[in-house]
């Protein structure tokens, strides 16, 4: 299973009207960092930066004076994710932005069941919160000390280890990786296994009163008895 932990830095609130300007991606599969990311930052195409918006994230414009557009980066972004579920935290606002993204070039969106937003996750799990990204690597001993803005790839980063926890922390893959290699080292035994026939039949247990109370017995049945079949009567005694 192929997943894409990502976060997107932007030049406001508004995805309408607002740019993305960094977008930090990690791959995981089977829930385990491959290793390949994917960090741009972007032009925002002569979109200012909101000063509220600069003072999370510290991305200046002199900083993206030289950076691609978008248009520049669509292809890559697009590639990087094809095919995986994309893992976000407060989803919604990520996705509306990369879609208004991709509605400019008038490429379809993400198909909303490919997300997974793991703010609503959280909120289920920890419903007292609270359940910021802070708040969940504090909660899950994560450290995000060097944490001092937000950043794209950073935040990915962060909230790979936060999803692991999320999903039952690093014991649970543990355990079905041991579980797996337990089931690769297994060994089949065939055990063959021969009926033979007594030379002697065992002697009857059975008294001379047991067997002429169940003479009487039969006799009391009727015809249709069972025990009256020839095959049955025609039986030694001692294989009764």
């Amino acid at each position: 299973m192929r997943e894409i932990v990502f976060d997107t830095e932007t030049t406001g609130l508004d995805h309408r009207v607002e740019r993305v300007i960094e977008i930090g991606a990690i791959e995981l599969v089977n829930r385990f960092p491959t290793g390949r990311t994917f960090h741009v930052y972007i032009n925002p195409d002569g979109r200012a930066i909101d000063p509220e918006a600069q003072a999370v994230h510290g991305i200046t414009m002199e900083q993206l004076a030289d950076k691609p557009t978008f248009a520049g980066v669509i292809d890559d972004f697009q590639a990087f994710i094809d095919g995986a579920t994309l893992v976000a935290h407060n989803a919604g606002f990520d996705m509306n932005f990369i879609n208004a993204e991709f509605a400019r070039f008038a490429r379809p969106p993400v198909d909303p069941a490919r997300v997974v937003d793991t703010l609503a996750i959280a909120r289920r799990k920890h419903p007292m919160g609270p359940n910021s990204l802070d708040a969940l690597c504090k909660r899950y001993g994560i450290d995000n000390s060097h944490r001092t803005r937000h950043g794209a790839l950073l935040d990915s980063g962060l909230l790979a280890e936060v999803y692991i926890e999320l999903l039952g922390g690093k014991q649970a893959t543990f355990g079905l990786s041991v579980a797996e290699q337990a089931t690769s080292r297994a060994e089949t035994v065939e055990v063959s296994i021969t009926l033979t026939a007594r030379a002697e039949p065992l002697p009857t247990r059975l008294t001379e009163m047991e067997r002429q109370a169940h003479a009487k017995l039969v006799a009391s049945l009727g015809e249709k008895a069972i025990w009256l079949k020839p095959e049955l009567q025609a039986q030694p005694a001692a294989e009764a």
